[in-house]
């Protein structure tokens, strides 16, 4: 976002709306030159004027943290999160007037009441998570101190000049399809000294994301879910081993149509491709109970899953299989044939249930070793696929594709 030399304009088409909060009071929000959609908000104006909206109600010492999540940068991603004043003029991005403060997206400046910025911190793109708060216990002489996040990792703080109504939650945009979704209630836990803050976030459990958003061990699609080219995937950062052979998911709120995949994936697997739909991938579909392996086209497998059910993914290591090679330093790693010192706790029930009917050679791995991947549903073995093992291993690969899907994942399920 380039800085602005700002003239004054009026307030057209000033859209205010009241909502009821819960505690008999009503909120005020206000917003202009954008469409609000429950938490979602888009850009409606023509890219020459801004669209702002301001909360209701300040941060306060009970709720001192927002996040918003970038959903569509739009033309230029010219998006701004931060706090305002109650008065704030809706013509103009957060940060630009006195007593605002903002992290614009475009180019990574903090605006502190001046339409001019300093560097601060990395661009944001799509997917992105923009978080701003403030320490409760820094309130001195008519001054806050206001902090930023990316992704739940803490970029930088300022300190803020403050009217006596508080700062409020506040984003702006820029830009045809510019579109957030707004979180006024997301959590920043305190240390036990009250004076640190941190998010409690697994984020680093995760190698890849798009278009899902990490809390704790919550994963929620944010994508749009309008076509099929708007999956929303999750990839670990490290693939199952001997040790960590098995993961679980439990479905926490089944979305609009229960678009939810759970499964293994090479590492470099497409990232707006459901797990089981491209090769080098298998998955366990809750919506349909089909197994798709490298194909667009699934096969009949078990029942279908719902909210509240716990669908798991695991592999069947052979007795001999040992990785050569570092933790950090999978695209390293050799396969090869060894006394192995794990245990595969799995054969103990696995292999006197499972079919004895193999799949077929439908893949060949580079070093041609294949291994046996099953999945279960609530806790009951629902069936197997052989399938090569890609260099560098077969990763723990959740996909989403509607609106309002919610799971909560356990990479850790068994292990040793």
């Amino acid at each position: 976002m380039e800085d602005i030399n700002l003239g004054h304009r009026c307030l057209p088409n000033l859209r205010r709306r009241i909502r009821d909060i819960g505690d008999g009071h009503p909120a005020q929000e206000r917003y202009m030159r954008l469409l609000k959609d429950g938490d979602t908000l888009s850009y409606q104006g023509n890219s020459e004027e801004v669209g702002c909206y301001v909360a209701g109600h300040p941060l306060s010492k009970g709720n001192c943290y927002f996040e918003v999540t970038i959903v569509d940068t739009g033309v230029r991603g010219t998006i701004a999160v931060g706090l305002v004043h109650k008065f704030y003029r809706l013509d103009h991005q957060p940060g630009w007037l006195p007593y605002s403060v903002a992290y614009h997206a475009d180019n990574g400046k903090l605006y502190n009441g001046n339409p001019v910025g300093q560097q601060f911190g990395p661009k944001c793109a799509r997917s992105d998570r923009i978080g701003c708060g403030i320490y409760p216990k820094t309130i001195e002489a008519g001054f806050k101190t206001v902090f930023f996040t990316k992704n739940g990792k803490e970029v930088g703080s300022v300190d803020v000049l403050v009217m006596a109504e508080g700062l409020f939650p506040a984003v702006g945009m820029h830009s045809m399809g510019e579109e957030v979704k707004v979180d006024l209630q997301a959590e920043w836990l305190l240390k036990e000294d009250d004076t640190m803050m941190m998010v409690d976030s697994h984020e680093d459990d995760w190698g890849r994301l798009n278009d899902v958003r990490v809390s704790g061990t919550l994963l929620e699609y944010i994508g749009k879910g309008k076509s099929i080219m708007d999956v929303g995937l999750a990839q670990a950062r490290q693939p199952l081993t001997p040790r960590c052979h098995y993961y679980e998911v439990e479905i926490v709120d089944a979305g609009e149509k229960c678009y939810i995949a759970l499964g293994l994936a090479r590492r470099d697997y497409p990232r707006n491709r459901h797990p089981g739909w491209s090769r080098g991938s298998v998955a366990y579909h809750a919506d349909d109970g089909k197994v798709f392996h490298g194909s667009g086209v699934g096969d009949v497998f078990g029942p279908r899953c719902f909210k509240g059910d716990a669908m798991g993914c695991g592999i069947m290591f052979p007795r001999d299989y040992i990785l050569n090679g570092d933790a950090d330093d999978w695209d390293q790693m050799e396969v090869f044939s060894g006394q192995a010192d794990i245990q595969n706790i799995v054969y103990l029930n696995l292999d006197e249930e499972v079919d004895e009917e193999e799949d077929g050679d439908r893949e060949a791995g580079q070093d041609g070793r294949k291994v046996m991947v099953f999945f279960t549903r609530n806790g009951k073995l629902v069936g197997r696929r052989e399938m090569a093992l890609p260099p560098g291993g077969l990763y723990p690969t959740v996909g989403m594709l509607s609106n309002g899907e919610k799971v909560k994942v356990d990479l850790h399920t068994l292990s040793g």
